[in-house]
């Protein structure tokens, strides 16, 4: 399957600006949403907790994570968002995806609206 990426803006909760925006890659096996740590701290996103993630070659590193609104599709999600290390392509995760109801399409490479959000 090839790369799918999408337009996000990442902010401050509840606020209008300012605000990062970029194409992130959609990474299914990545739970939290990644962009490169000073860009969060540039729109004033605050460090509130660490991590550590599995990395796709096993390895684990920590990163300070925090908390933002997330919006792609004309939709309106909140989550974690990693503080990246400098020049990291941001990468939209998959519990972001999921909590607006969108799913990667294999055969036609791209997202896809469901009908509904599951909620059972």
């Amino acid at each position: 399957m090839g790369m799918i990426h999408v337009d996000v803006s990442i902010k401050i909760p509840g606020v209008v600006e300012p605000t990062f925006t970029d194409a992130f890659l959609v990474d299914t096996g990545a739970t939290d949403s990644m962009v490169p740590g000073s860009a969060l701290a540039a729109i004033g996103i605050k460090r509130v907790g660490r991590e550590s993630y599995e990395m796709a070659d096993g390895s684990r590193v920590e990163y300070d994570f925090g908390l933002a609104q997330i919006e792609f599709m004309n939709e309106i999600t909140a989550g974690r968002v990693i503080f990246g290390p400098e020049g990291v392509e941001p990468i939209l995760g998959v519990t972001a995806l999921e909590s607006v109801g969108v799913v990667v399409d294999p055969a036609n490479q791209r997202l896809r609206r469901l009908p509904a959000i599951p909620l059972k």
